[in-house]
């Protein structure tokens, strides 16, 4: 019994950040109430605040859950050589991640990146999570343009459906010319 009312918190609180999530990259993170992030899934105020208590709670799970799967891709590139072939594999790798929820927390992120300064908690995070990719990427005695390179990799915009095709037409373009591109 206690197992599955957790299952159903644990769900509730999956289904408060996706729709949060839909909201702040939609409408922005600064015109998205809790209210309306309550209306939308047919709850009142006060359950949601069962959950989260501000939008920055929910944003702060939703970049935690970011960081941990970055974290892995992380600590697999710092367990071996930073050779080209492990960066590209790297970014394949953060390519399937940001194929889920990663990927629109980090759609969200950029769509709103002037409101989220104003967050200490999510800047700071947002942060570390580039610094940290960029770092885990290439060796401490990489030269600039291969930093350079590697940041326009790692930091490059994903192919939106504006450059028309298919999605999986634009993830291939896009890796192709990520292999490019790394050092």
């Amino acid at each position: 019994m206690a197992e599955t009312a957790t299952r159903r918190r644990g769900d509730t609180r999956e289904r408060i950040q996706d729709v949060a999530l839909e909201r702040f990259t939609t409408s922005g993170y600064d015109q998205t109430s809790l209210r309306e992030i309550a209306e939308d899934l047919g709850v009142t105020k006060a359950a949601l605040y069962y959950h989260f208590r501000t939008k920055e709670e929910i944003l702060d799970s939703l970049l935690e859950q970011v960081s941990t799967e970055l974290d892995a891709i992380v600590e697999w590139m710092k367990s071996g050589p930073s050779t080209r072939e492990r960066r590209i594999e790297m970014l394949h790798r953060l390519a399937e991640v940001t194929r889920g929820t990663p990927g629109g927390v980090m759609k969200c992120v950029q769509q709103n990146e002037a409101a989220f300064q104003n967050l200490s908690t999510a800047a700071a995070m947002v942060h570390d999570l580039k610094r940290k990719l960029g770092e885990a990427a290439l060796p401490g005695d990489a030269t600039v343009e291969q930093r350079l390179r590697m940041r326009a990799v790692l930091f490059a915009n994903k192919p939106d459906s504006d450059l028309g095709g298919a999605a999986s037409e634009r993830a291939s373009a896009a890796e192709a010319i990520v292999e490019d591109l790394v050092p």
